[in-house]
């Protein structure tokens, strides 16, 4: 069995869990008519994959085609205005050998952006110098003060990475100490903004654009790229690609456009990377028997870059990814191992703390989750945040002490709940905020906490009202167990890399046995499943309840290759269970349509629906009325009987 790791989806209780089924395939439910979207008869995609891409709006064979295989980024300086400028300055400072300061920002993307700046100017010729401010110290992004002691120093060009658009004040003193600056972000544009040489944004590019999706790292690297062309020096964009893996990896960018292609071209060549701090990463990661896909990335390696980011400093990443000594690499591979274990310790104890406050609170749990103390650390409150709302299906902040009467917050929410519209709504009681729909953070006044949370409260619990509570099970496609073999892991394959945008395939069997059941160390379920014929393992991580499963049980899940002590075998991973009657009995499914209500069951080959009035639908009947035969595919989906 795997190790678990903290990434590892949690199991809710089965009374938490709200089941909502995949939409009809309408026509393509016609077995004949769904192949039709394969993108070639000698790479056929079996049906549930089909399904997954159809519901998700891949509705040819040619838009199957170009996820699977990508178009060719097109030129970037189409889409970027002010490629030319930043490239045109750049150059100069590369065949002068000016100062470049790099200034990036304390997470994965930053840091990566700042050693892939780094090591491409450095081999261009230039003398570039990175600047990330303090996570604790100094806060987020260029500030003014590391402007004044860049141009001490004699620094007369910047290049911002993964920040600086939002740096107005900074921005503004460069401009007075002749201080040149290029930036290059994907954070939100200001109405008005500020003096800058050249700004490289994704928002700026066409709406259609295959660069919209690029995080920092992803502009760091269409920069340089350019750079290496107009120099004719590509041998100098030698592990630029690698970096620009992890960084858009570890960010959670969108898998589209020139992600996409630049990822499927980049990770088969990742675990045998020439960056010395990857290859010592991999090393104390324990994933270095290996390839590198992108689960590995977002959960082996970028939490250990992060981790020094949260608690350290991060030019230790910086000097990890850009050195060529094997033996420093595996020295900064370990200090960030040994912040990754300390970040990890950190985590279960506020995450114990806020669970026990949570407690000691009594049975009535408010809707939005809002705990403060003022010992715990800034660096993870986000990550404990996140747990929560895992945990609880229920919006969560997080706050620690900032001294003079201030705390600081990280919030998370479950989808459908917007963070930064409900920050906004409490705007006049804090002093400072951000963030985007899934996650947060603001600062405010301890003597505003009470209202703070009455107010969020309010809106957490109009929210719920509208969109249930619960922790939402939705698969797209059904699965027969005998249907998963290591063809189909295959085929499963052709769709990575996963991510934002397009995640792994959740799909569901129907009536499934279980024949053994276990709780493991860690309080972890594993399961034996069997359906007809075919048995597989199933693992339900971190679950909240005994192994006292019912004997039939519907299952939502993942399609995994565990891989353990050198042995490889088929597994699920489980993200919902619920109860169900044994196959082939007079099994009875209530299904809920707009405001009516029906009742299903199958009947020999067929089905039966029911309405409230006693009146049946036979599927025999063949009905033409769009809507019945709409009715008709939604019963045989919730009877396990269609894709």
């Amino acid at each position: 069995m795997a190790r678990p790791l903290l990434q590892q989806p949690l199991l809710p209780p089965l009374h938490e869990q709200r089941w909502q089924l995949p939409a009809p395939l309408g026509e393509l439910a016609d077995p004949e008519l769904l192949q039709k979207l394969n993108p070639a008869p000698l790479s056929r995609l079996p049906d549930p994959l089909l399904a997954v891409l159809a519901r998700r709006g891949y509705a040819s064979a040619e838009a199957i085609t170009d996820l699977l295989n990508p178009p060719e980024a097109p030129q970037a300086c189409e889409h970027f205005a002010d490629l030319e400028p930043a490239v045109a300055r750049l150059q100069r400072a590369c065949l002068a050998g000016e100062a470049v300061a790099i200034c990036g920002d304390y997470d994965a993307d930053g840091m990566t952006s700042t050693a892939l700046l780094l090591g491409v100017l450095e081999r261009l010729g230039a003398r570039p110098v990175a600047a990330i401010p303090s996570r604790m110290a100094e806060g987020y992004g260029l500030n003014a003060a590391m402007v004044e002691r860049l141009a001490a120093e004699g620094v007369q060009l910047l290049v911002t990475v993964d920040n600086g658009i939002a740096a107005a004040e900074a921005l503004a003193r460069a401009q007075a100490l002749a201080v040149e600056v290029i930036v290059t972000d994907h954070h939100s544009i200001p109405a008005q903004l500020p003096p800058l040489l050249a700004l490289l944004h994704p928002q700026r590019t066409p709406a259609d654009s295959p660069y919209r999706g690029l995080a920092g790292v992803g502009l760091a690297y269409v920069l340089a790229a350019a750079l290496c062309e107009a120099m004719g020096r590509g041998d100098a964009l030698q592990m630029a690609r690698d970096l620009f893996c992890i960084g858009t990896i570890a960010d959670m960018a969108p898998l589209s456009g020139v992600n996409r292609r630049w990822l499927i071209d980049g990770l088969p060549r990742l675990g045998h990377s020439g960056l010395a701090g990857l290859q010592a990463l991999q090393q104390v990661a324990g994933v270095d028997d290996r390839p590198l896909d992108a689960q590995a990335v977002g959960f082996q390696i970028a939490p250990r870059i992060n981790a020094v980011g949260r608690l350290g400093d991060p030019r230790l990443v910086v000097e990890l990814l850009t050195t060529t000594d094997a033996d420093r690499a595996l020295e900064l591979a370990g200090q960030c191992e040994a912040l990754n274990r300390q970040r990890r310790e950190l985590c279960e104890a506020i995450e114990a703390e806020a669970l026990a406050l949570l407690e000691a609170d009594g049975p009535h749990r408010p809707r939005f989750i809002l705990l403060a103390q003022g010992h715990w650390h800034h660096g993870v409150i986000g990550i404990v945040a996140a747990r929560l709302v895992e945990r609880l299906g229920l919006p969560a902040a997080l706050l620690a002490g900032e001294g003079g009467g201030l705390l600081r917050a990280s919030v998370r929410a479950p989808r459908g709940f917007a963070v930064d519209q409900a920050l906004n709504h409490c705007a006049d009681l804090l002093e400072r905020h951000g963030g985007h729909p899934a996650a947060g953070g603001f600062t405010v006044r301890a003597e505003h906490v009470a209202r703070l949370h009455e107010r969020l409260d309010a809106l957490a619990a109009t929210w719920l009202a509208s969109h249930g509570g619960g922790h939402p099970v939705e698969p797209e496609a059904l699965l027969r167990l005998e249907q998963i073999d290591r063809d189909f892991v295959r085929h499963q394959q052709r769709l990575e890399p996963f991510g934002i945008g397009h995640p792994q395939p959740v799909f569901w069997s129907a009536a499934c046995r279980v024949t053994q059941q276990k709780l493991l160390r860690g309080g972890h379920l594993q399961l034996e499943l069997s359906q007809g014929e075919r048995s597989l393992r199933a693992m339900g991580w971190r679950w909240q309840g005994a192994a006292d499963l019912p004997p039939w049980v519907d299952v939502a899940y993942r399609v995994k290759i565990d891989r353990w002590q050198g042995q490889e075998r088929l597994q699920l991973e489980l993200v919902g269970l619920r109860g169900s009657d044994p196959p082939g009995g007079e099994r009875e499914v209530r299904l809920q349509r707009r405001s009516r209500t029906y009742w299903c069951r199958r009947q020999g080959d067929g089905l039966v629906v029911r309405n409230a009035a006693g009146e049946e639908l036979h599927s025999s009947s063949a009905p033409e009325h769009p809507y019945l035969r709409a009715l008709l595919q939604d019963a045989a989906m919730a009877l396990g009987l269609s894709a």
